[in-house]
């Protein structure tokens, strides 16, 4: 989960309060948020965690006038991809190589290679890298391991595969500013070729002989499953809904970054509590990256994106800009339950969207993950990786596309 506004809760705390159920009304104003439950019904320290919630949300409440949560810290600037540079180079080359290597269907690999023509932003592998050399030298070791590369590529096989099937399932037409594979291919190979991606990438984890990081990579899998499921339902009250999509978030896209990480610092050997920085920088790195994709489908165009604006209506998602711009027109309620299906919706929520603060509240948030990413990212060892994780928060707050 993540915390709205001004209220900074821990996760065990938030998804407590969260299980509460009808006890619980969650309600935002602007950037800030508040939260009521029936004290009878919550645990001492839930009710101390809580006051302190109120009374901090209470005081720090912003208005419309007011920037976000603060800054970003600011040091020479360091390039990550041009860092890694020699870890990265040949990573697409040898995913397809993984692919075309377990099978002797031609169609099959041209198909499951499509998005491995080291067009994407290489995301994920690149901070996966970047925690495996950070952790490395914070436990004095100067070489990348060759699991903790493996790991790279199996994240961003995982990614497209997840890609794949998103296609099919929404019929897309544009990705990367290209045809979407499943424009070009018969949707039932593109099917079988997404799963294929995951059967290599499975056969990698096993490879890496690590019964934890199994477990943990495995889990990767699992969480998507659930959030692409959760992605066709919605909920009835605005207070479930906004939980149902931060959840929903975590597990599309979010687990992905924050497990392969663990699984970075778990090759090295590090203790729990380094796995559990390497596992929460990367959640909320994945958090914000998703609210700020979310935010650039109403305000990027087509060119920038690689797909169509507005995407999300037209395919009925409410996402975080529309959630909020709720507060502001209850119209969208309705919209919001019939998925924008009626005539004119689309239309009428982006209007709605843009005249509330909706997208200002979006980047506000996005941005207090990627300050707890830069706090998280500071409790390691200092070194040029290390900063290197710093400026990706930076990156994910301030992309175009």
């Amino acid at each position: 989960m993540a915390c709205l506004g001004t209220v900074r809760l821990c996760v065990r705390g938030v998804d407590r309060l969260c299980q509460l159920g009808q006890n619980i009304l969650v309600r935002r104003k602007t950037s800030a948020a508040f939260v009521r439950i029936k004290h009878t019904d919550i645990k001492p320290f839930e009710r101390t965690l809580l006051q302190n919630c109120q009374r901090e949300g209470s005081c720090r409440a912003l208005s419309s006038q007011q920037v976000g949560p603060g800054s970003m810290p600011d040091f020479q600037p360091v390039d990550p991809y041009r860092l890694l540079e020699d870890d990265l180079k040949d990573i697409y080359r040898d995913i397809r190589q993984a692919i075309t290597s377990n099978t002797n269907i031609d169609e099959l690999r041209r198909i499951a290679n499509y998005y491995f023509d080291g067009q994407g932003k290489a995301l994920r592998p690149m901070v996966a890298v970047l925690m495996a050399r950070a952790v490395n030298l914070h436990h004095n070791r100067n070489d990348l391991l060759a699991e903790q590369r493996q790991v790279a590529m199996i994240a961003e096989m995982i990614h497209s595969a997840s890609l794949i099937h998103d296609d099919v399932i929404d019929q897309s037409d544009f990705r990367r500013g290209k045809p979407s594979v499943n424009v070009v291919w018969n949707h039932k190979k593109v099917t079988m070729a997404g799963d294929y991606i995951l059967a290599v990438a499975a056969m990698m984890i096993a490879r890496l002989r690590n019964d934890d990081v199994t477990l943990v990579l495995s889990q990767i899998v699992t969480e998507l499953v659930q959030g692409e499921f959760m992605q066709l339902g919605s909920k009835e009250t605005e207070n479930e809904r906004f939980a149902h999509y931060l959840t929903k978030t975590y597990r599309k896209t979010a687990s992905l970054i924050a497990n392969s990480l663990k699984a970075q610092a778990m090759l090295v050997g590090a203790d729990e509590k380094l796995c559990e920085v390497a596992f929460q920088y990367g959640r909320n790195v994945g958090l914000a990256f998703q609210l700020v994709d979310d935010l650039l489908d109403f305000v990027s165009s087509s060119d920038a994106m690689g797909k169509p604006t507005a995407a999300d209506l037209k395919l009925g998602l409410a996402t975080a800009p529309v959630l909020f711009a709720c507060e502001k027109y209850p119209e969208l309620n309705p919209m919001i339950m019939r998925r924008f299906q009626e005539k004119g919706d689309v239309e009428k929520a982006f209007e709605l969207v843009h005249k509330s603060q909706g997208l200002e509240q979006t980047r506000f948030l996005a941005k207090k993950h990627c300050l707890e990413a830069t706090r998280l990212a500071s409790s390691i060892s200092d070194s040029p990786y290390q900063k290197a994780l710093i400026v990706v928060a930076d990156l994910v707050i301030n992309r175009m596309k």
